[in-house]
Protein backbone atom coordinates (compact mmCIF):
# COMPACT_ATOMS: atom_id res chain seq x y z
CA UNK A 1 0.00 0.00 0.00
CA UNK A 2 2.95 2.61 0.96
CA UNK A 3 4.18 2.58 -2.92
CA UNK A 4 0.18 3.00 -4.22
CA UNK A 5 0.20 6.06 -1.83
CA UNK A 6 3.37 7.47 -3.35
CA UNK A 7 1.60 7.30 -6.75
CA UNK A 8 -1.37 9.10 -5.50
CA UNK A 9 0.54 11.94 -4.46
CA UNK A 10 3.17 12.06 -7.20
CA UNK A 11 0.61 13.24 -9.71
CA UNK A 12 -1.19 16.11 -7.66
CA UNK A 13 -0.62 18.85 -9.82
CA UNK A 14 -2.87 17.24 -12.32
CA UNK A 15 -5.48 17.42 -10.84
CA UNK A 16 -5.25 20.58 -7.87
CA UNK A 17 -7.57 23.22 -8.87
CA UNK A 18 -9.69 21.13 -11.29
CA UNK A 19 -12.47 19.19 -11.48
CA UNK A 20 -11.82 15.53 -9.88
CA UNK A 21 -9.67 12.95 -12.38
CA UNK A 22 -11.22 9.71 -10.67
CA UNK A 23 -13.08 7.86 -12.91
CA UNK A 24 -16.26 5.13 -12.06
CA UNK A 25 -19.85 5.38 -12.80
CA UNK A 26 -21.77 8.53 -12.90
CA UNK A 27 -23.13 8.28 -9.42
CA UNK A 28 -20.10 7.61 -7.89
CA UNK A 29 -18.14 10.37 -9.20
CA UNK A 30 -20.97 12.75 -7.48
CA UNK A 31 -20.95 11.06 -4.39
CA UNK A 32 -17.40 11.37 -4.01
CA UNK A 33 -17.11 14.94 -5.49
CA UNK A 34 -20.56 15.20 -2.72
CA UNK A 35 -17.67 13.91 0.12
CA UNK A 36 -14.74 15.85 -0.76
CA UNK A 37 -16.79 18.65 -0.52
CA UNK A 38 -18.39 18.09 2.96
CA UNK A 39 -14.42 17.43 4.23
CA UNK A 40 -13.34 20.75 2.62
CA UNK A 41 -13.59 21.09 -1.16
CA UNK A 42 -11.66 23.65 -2.82
CA UNK A 43 -10.12 24.98 0.88
CA UNK A 44 -7.70 21.43 0.09
CA UNK A 45 -6.61 23.62 -2.71
CA UNK A 46 -4.55 26.40 -0.84
CA UNK A 47 -4.28 24.25 2.51
CA UNK A 48 -1.54 24.92 4.97
CA UNK A 49 -1.87 23.17 8.32
CA UNK A 50 0.57 21.34 10.62
CA UNK A 51 -0.55 18.84 13.09
CA UNK A 52 1.64 16.26 15.59
CA UNK A 53 1.27 12.75 15.07
CA UNK A 54 2.95 9.83 17.13
CA UNK A 55 5.39 12.78 18.53
CA UNK A 56 6.42 14.01 15.04
CA UNK A 57 5.52 17.36 13.28
CA UNK A 58 3.64 17.37 10.19
CA UNK A 59 2.85 19.92 8.04
CA UNK A 60 1.61 20.24 4.32
CA UNK A 61 1.15 22.74 1.96
CA UNK A 62 -1.08 22.96 -1.18
CA UNK A 63 -0.47 25.53 -4.03
CA UNK A 64 -0.80 26.15 -7.92
CA UNK A 65 2.60 24.68 -8.05
CA UNK A 66 1.56 22.05 -6.39
CA UNK A 67 2.59 20.21 -2.88
CA UNK A 68 5.30 20.72 -0.14
CA UNK A 69 4.76 18.09 2.89
CA UNK A 70 7.55 18.20 5.77
CA UNK A 71 8.01 16.00 8.90
CA UNK A 72 10.37 17.08 11.97
CA UNK A 73 11.12 14.26 14.34
CA UNK A 74 13.98 13.30 17.04
CA UNK A 75 15.59 9.98 16.40
CA UNK A 76 18.76 8.89 18.23
CA UNK A 77 19.68 12.34 19.62
CA UNK A 78 19.20 13.56 16.39
CA UNK A 79 17.01 16.47 14.70
CA UNK A 80 16.15 14.68 11.84
CA UNK A 81 13.96 17.03 9.38
CA UNK A 82 12.16 15.74 5.83
CA UNK A 83 10.85 17.87 2.97
CA UNK A 84 8.64 16.73 0.05
CA UNK A 85 8.43 18.62 -2.91
CA UNK A 86 6.06 17.58 -5.30
CA UNK A 87 8.12 13.82 -5.24
CA UNK A 88 11.42 15.62 -4.59
CA UNK A 89 11.98 14.48 -0.79
CA UNK A 90 15.31 16.30 1.04
CA UNK A 91 16.60 15.16 3.94
CA UNK A 92 18.77 16.92 6.57
CA UNK A 93 19.99 15.95 10.18
CA UNK A 94 20.93 18.39 12.48
CA UNK A 95 20.30 21.21 9.91
CA UNK A 96 22.71 18.99 7.61
CA UNK A 97 21.41 18.23 4.01
CA UNK A 98 22.07 14.15 3.81
CA UNK A 99 22.37 11.74 1.53
CA UNK A 100 20.27 8.54 1.64
CA UNK A 101 20.20 5.59 -0.73
CA UNK A 102 17.86 4.87 -2.45
CA UNK A 103 15.79 2.43 -0.15
CA UNK A 104 15.85 4.65 2.67
CA UNK A 105 14.59 7.84 0.13
CA UNK A 106 11.94 5.73 -0.46
CA UNK A 107 10.99 4.36 2.68
CA UNK A 108 11.19 8.37 4.09
CA UNK A 109 8.20 9.44 0.79
CA UNK A 110 6.23 6.14 1.23
CA UNK A 111 5.68 6.93 5.27
CA UNK A 112 5.66 11.01 4.70
CA UNK A 113 3.24 10.36 1.94
CA UNK A 114 1.11 8.17 4.15
CA UNK A 115 0.32 10.38 7.23
CA UNK A 116 -0.29 13.22 5.08
CA UNK A 117 -2.64 10.76 2.68
CA UNK A 118 -4.74 9.80 5.73
CA UNK A 119 -4.85 13.17 7.12
CA UNK A 120 -6.41 14.55 4.30
CA UNK A 121 -9.18 11.88 3.30
CA UNK A 122 -10.46 12.02 0.81
CA UNK A 123 -8.93 14.96 -1.09
CA UNK A 124 -6.31 12.33 -2.85
CA UNK A 125 -9.15 10.01 -4.38
CA UNK A 126 -9.55 12.58 -7.06
CA UNK A 127 -6.54 11.10 -8.44
CA UNK A 128 -7.16 9.74 -11.93
CA UNK A 129 -5.62 6.52 -11.15
CA UNK A 130 -8.56 5.79 -8.84
CA UNK A 131 -12.04 3.94 -9.81
CA UNK A 132 -14.97 4.06 -7.87
CA UNK A 133 -17.77 1.62 -8.00
CA UNK A 134 -20.69 2.98 -6.00
CA UNK A 135 -21.95 -0.36 -3.37
CA UNK A 136 -25.09 0.14 -2.23
CA UNK A 137 -26.81 1.93 1.09
CA UNK A 138 -26.33 -0.17 4.52
CA UNK A 139 -26.61 0.61 8.13
CA UNK A 140 -23.91 0.78 10.86
CA UNK A 141 -24.68 1.48 14.17
CA UNK A 142 -28.09 2.69 13.20
CA UNK A 143 -27.06 5.17 10.56
CA UNK A 144 -27.07 4.54 7.11
CA UNK A 145 -23.98 5.03 4.74
CA UNK A 146 -23.14 4.97 1.05
CA UNK A 147 -21.20 2.10 0.22
CA UNK A 148 -18.20 3.42 -2.08
CA UNK A 149 -15.46 0.62 -4.20
CA UNK A 150 -12.08 2.48 -4.95
CA UNK A 151 -9.26 0.40 -6.61
CA UNK A 152 -6.27 0.91 -8.90
CA UNK A 153 -4.72 1.43 -12.59
CA UNK A 154 -2.38 -0.81 -13.14
CA UNK A 155 -0.46 2.35 -15.33
CA UNK A 156 -0.19 5.05 -12.11
CA UNK A 157 -1.38 2.91 -9.31
CA UNK A 158 1.51 1.98 -7.80
CA UNK A 159 3.42 -1.46 -7.56
CA UNK A 160 0.71 -2.27 -4.77
CA UNK A 161 -1.82 -1.48 -7.46
CA UNK A 162 -3.97 -4.22 -6.56
CA UNK A 163 -4.77 -2.87 -3.23
CA UNK A 164 -8.45 -2.30 -2.74
CA UNK A 165 -10.53 0.36 -0.27
CA UNK A 166 -14.21 0.61 1.20
CA UNK A 167 -15.47 4.03 2.70
CA UNK A 168 -18.96 4.05 4.32
CA UNK A 169 -20.16 8.08 3.74
CA UNK A 170 -22.85 9.14 5.54
CA UNK A 171 -26.35 9.46 3.50
CA UNK A 172 -26.85 12.94 5.41
CA UNK A 173 -24.11 14.58 5.19
CA UNK A 174 -21.70 13.06 3.37
CA UNK A 175 -18.81 12.43 5.81
CA UNK A 176 -16.60 9.26 6.11
CA UNK A 177 -17.11 7.35 9.05
CA UNK A 178 -14.99 4.44 8.64
CA UNK A 179 -13.19 2.86 6.13
CA UNK A 180 -10.86 -0.49 5.12
CA UNK A 181 -8.47 -1.45 2.82
CA UNK A 182 -6.84 -4.52 2.23
CA UNK A 183 -3.22 -4.87 0.79
CA UNK A 184 -0.79 -7.92 -0.59
CA UNK A 185 2.81 -6.77 0.55
CA UNK A 186 4.34 -9.69 2.69
CA UNK A 187 1.74 -11.86 3.60
CA UNK A 188 -0.89 -9.38 3.18
CA UNK A 189 -3.94 -7.98 5.31
CA UNK A 190 -7.27 -6.42 5.99
CA UNK A 191 -7.69 -3.58 8.38
CA UNK A 192 -10.88 -1.65 9.28
CA UNK A 193 -10.84 2.27 10.51
CA UNK A 194 -13.30 3.96 12.73
CA UNK A 195 -13.31 7.99 12.56
CA UNK A 196 -13.61 9.19 15.96
CA UNK A 197 -13.08 13.15 17.07
CA UNK A 198 -14.05 14.37 13.94
CA UNK A 199 -13.35 18.26 14.02
CA UNK A 200 -13.13 21.42 11.55
CA UNK A 201 -10.30 23.71 11.75
CA UNK A 202 -10.26 26.31 9.33
CA UNK A 203 -13.14 25.17 7.26
CA UNK A 204 -11.44 21.44 6.08
CA UNK A 205 -12.28 18.28 9.10
CA UNK A 206 -9.94 16.47 10.38
CA UNK A 207 -10.21 12.83 12.06
CA UNK A 208 -8.70 10.37 14.26
CA UNK A 209 -9.41 7.07 13.44
CA UNK A 210 -9.28 3.50 15.69
CA UNK A 211 -7.67 0.82 13.71
CA UNK A 212 -8.48 -2.72 13.60
CA UNK A 213 -7.59 -5.78 11.94
CA UNK A 214 -9.19 -8.78 10.22
CA UNK A 215 -8.54 -12.31 9.24
CA UNK A 216 -6.51 -12.03 5.58
CA UNK A 217 -9.29 -12.47 2.71
CA UNK A 218 -12.08 -11.34 4.60
CA UNK A 219 -14.57 -9.49 2.85
CA UNK A 220 -14.11 -5.96 2.87
CA UNK A 221 -17.94 -5.28 3.14
CA UNK A 222 -18.01 -7.84 5.65
CA UNK A 223 -16.29 -5.40 7.86
CA UNK A 224 -18.86 -3.53 9.39
CA UNK A 225 -20.87 -6.21 10.99
CA UNK A 226 -17.97 -7.97 12.49
CA UNK A 227 -16.87 -4.95 14.02
CA UNK A 228 -20.68 -4.53 15.46
CA UNK A 229 -20.50 -8.31 16.84
CA UNK A 230 -17.15 -6.83 18.57
CA UNK A 231 -14.96 -9.63 15.89
CA UNK A 232 -12.28 -7.80 14.99
CA UNK A 233 -9.04 -6.73 16.58
CA UNK A 234 -8.17 -3.47 17.66
CA UNK A 235 -4.54 -2.75 16.63
CA UNK A 236 -3.90 1.12 17.46
CA UNK A 237 -5.32 4.73 17.31
CA UNK A 238 -4.50 6.74 14.37
CA UNK A 239 -4.71 10.15 16.26
CA UNK A 240 -3.82 13.40 14.37
CA UNK A 241 -2.96 15.83 16.98
CA UNK A 242 -2.61 19.86 17.51
CA UNK A 243 -4.10 20.67 14.17
CA UNK A 244 -3.61 24.30 13.07
CA UNK A 245 -3.47 26.14 10.28
CA UNK A 246 -1.25 28.10 8.93
CA UNK A 247 -0.48 31.32 6.90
Amino acid sequence: MKILLMSLFFSIPAFLFGQSKAKGDSFSVKLLAKTIKAHGGKKYNKAHYQFTFRDNLYRFKNSKKGYEYTVRKSKGGQQVFDQLVNGNLVRTINGQETELNAKAKQGAVNSLNSVIYFATLPHKLSDPAVNLTYGKTTKIKGQEYHVLHVQFDKVGGGVDHDDEFVYWIRTDNYRIDYLAYNYQVGKGGVRFREANNTREVGGILFQDYVNYKAEVGTALTDLPELFEKGKLKKLSEINTEKVSKIK
